[in-house]
């Protein structure tokens, strides 16, 4: 299983509200129409660090990730993934579970 890992930072013209509720409310149901999607959790930062969110995504391979994000609901998910942060960092990790 291959996993993603993205870290958002909003936009500086949002507030944590508006962000939470674009990410949580517009932008989630559009994300998990993404292809071959596995598994998708969104978490919500609220400490207040230079991370507004981080999102998991769990595809079978990283081809099949990366074809999810060629596609054009993938194209239409980075665009307004775009659209509303500041920053988007992915990170591909290799995930150990210990529980």
């Amino acid at each position: 299983m291959f996993k993603a890992i993205i870290l958002l930072t909003r936009r500086e013209d949002m507030s944590a509200e508006a962000f939470a509720d674009w990410w949580l409310v517009r932008h989630a149901p559009l994300a998990r129409t993404l292809p071959e999607l596995r598994r998708l959790t969104f978490n919500l930062v609220t400490n207040g660090g230079s991370i507004d969110g981080v999102s998991e995504l769990w595809f079978d391979s990283q081809a099949a990730f990366e074809a999810a994000y060629a596609s054009d609901i993938g194209k239409a998910v980075a665009a307004d993934s775009l659209a509303h942060v500041g920053r988007r960092e992915r990170l591909f990790v290799n995930e150990h579970s210990q529980l």
